[in-house]
């Protein structure tokens, strides 16, 4: 509990002040990604860029920061990750896809 307590430290404002007051939550929902993230056969690059696009699917512009960074602290390029706005034109529509790009584009620009 002591290790999550204090990665809750790079989290944005926000999340940080919950998962201090909210501890036990805080450590369900950690270990809910951690499940989830290893109950399948996807390679780590993988499920950052679909965590990305889910978050842009779901057009939450701090998730899509969120992994932004984390996708840039792991590799990948700009590129790679610009180009999951692209993927998304014909599911969520240009101007939603054009709303990710700006997003990726706060953080690789």
């Amino acid at each position: 509990m002591a290790d999550q307590l204090s990665e809750t430290e790079d989290l944005p404002a926000t999340p940080g002040q919950f998962a201090k007051e909210n501890p036990a939550v805080w450590e369900a929902y950690s270990d809910l990604g951690e499940a989830c993230s290893a109950a399948g056969p996807l390679d780590d690059e993988t499920k950052r860029l679909v965590k990305l696009a889910l978050a842009v699917g779901a057009q939450s512009e701090g998730a899509v920061h969120s992994h932004v960074r984390r996708g840039l602290d792991e590799g990948l390029t700009p590129e790679e990750l610009q180009h999951v706005a692209a993927l998304s034109i014909p599911t969520i529509g240009f101007p939603k896809a054009m709303a990710a790009r700006s997003w990726i584009a706060d953080l690789t620009e």
